[in-house]
């Protein structure tokens, strides 16, 4: 199997600030010394596949730093170049994780999944969504013709609803905390909320039923899987209560599915939001070694 490891650019955060930017350094070692997956540094992805999803004047002021203050609040973090980078690569990386999963049946952006990017804004630490540009990618030069988005962060995907609204080829389906960030959702195709303190048999019961319907609805070629590490019980910004054992069945219950409706899988890692981030490290990492067990060998 295949990751990719989004570079991990210094961003110039102040030392407070809620983003864990950590994370993706300590995913990418624990991938790298446990030998489960190829590790490749992703290029960026193309002004022309960002356009699929975005608008130009969006795009062309975020590269030129035209961003105003309540946008930049809005994203999350403060602009530069690195960041124009590090966001265009992120974007690259879940491509080339969706092309690998062609072959490999699985592979994995180790960063990826910032489904609050809408097609003119970005919001919620993100800036550019990932997996609606890889979705609109794969239709447009790999012969994909339905793509299903799966989004398992605590957070509802409203930018990959949004941008793909009224298109019968993307089917969106988001479970998520409801009284969660962003508090305007953009309805999905197929949502689900789910209450404060949520836990582990409760979730994977809605997330089973769900996933079924979705691929029913869908008859999809292809899925994007945003994982997320922030429904854990100890993530500061989740407000669901699972396990890191509930999340790892999660992860199989969602590869089990998929695999058994034959659709090639590109994995997103999502948030994750824990004052300790070796739970973010592990729970991530879970998800990428269940991932490696789903591939092609």
């Amino acid at each position: 199997m295949k990751a990719f490891y989004v570079n991990d650019f210094v961003l110039p955060l102040p030392p407070d600030h809620r983003f864990p930017m950590s994370k993706y350094s300590g995913v990418y070692e624990r991938v790298k010394e446990a030998g489960i997956a190829d590790l490749c540094v992703p290029t960026a992805a193309t002004d022309v596949q960002i356009l699929r999803c975005h608008s130009e004047h969006y795009l062309r002021r975020v590269e030129n730093g035209h961003l105003t203050d309540a946008e930049i609040r809005r994203i999350g973090f403060p602009w530069s170049t690195l960041m124009v980078e590090r966001c265009k690569r992120s974007s690259g990386a879940t491509i080339a994780a969706g092309y690998a999963a062609l072959t490999d049946g699985v592979a994995v952006n180790l960063a990826g999944g910032t489904h609050h990017a809408c097609s003119d804004h970005g919001e919620g630490f993100c800036v550019f969504n990932d997996a609606a540009i890889t979705a609109r990618e794969l239709q447009t030069c790999a012969g994909i013709e339905r793509v299903l988005i799966v989004d398992c962060d605590v957070h509802q995907g409203n930018g990959t609803a949004q941008i793909t609204h009224n298109d019968p080829t993307i089917f969106t389906f988001s479970i998520h905390g409801e009284k969660n960030f962003p508090h305007r959702k953009f309805p999905s195709d197929l949502d689900i909320g789910l209450s404060d303190g949520t836990s582990d048999d409760d979730y994977l019961m809605y997330l089973e039923e769900g996933l079924r319907r979705a691929i029913f609805l869908s008859n999809p070629d292809f899925a994007v899987y945003i994982s997320g590490a922030d429904p854990f019980i100890g993530d500061k910004l989740g407000k669901l209560h699972l396990t890191k054992e509930g999340l790892a069945k999660r992860d199989r219950l969602v590869m089990t599915m998929l695999r058994e409706a034959n659709l090639p899988v590109a994995v997103a890692m999502g948030g994750g939001y824990a004052p300790n981030i070796t739970d973010i490290v592990d729970i991530h990492f879970q998800t990428v070694l269940i991932a490696s067990q789903f591939a092609q060998t």
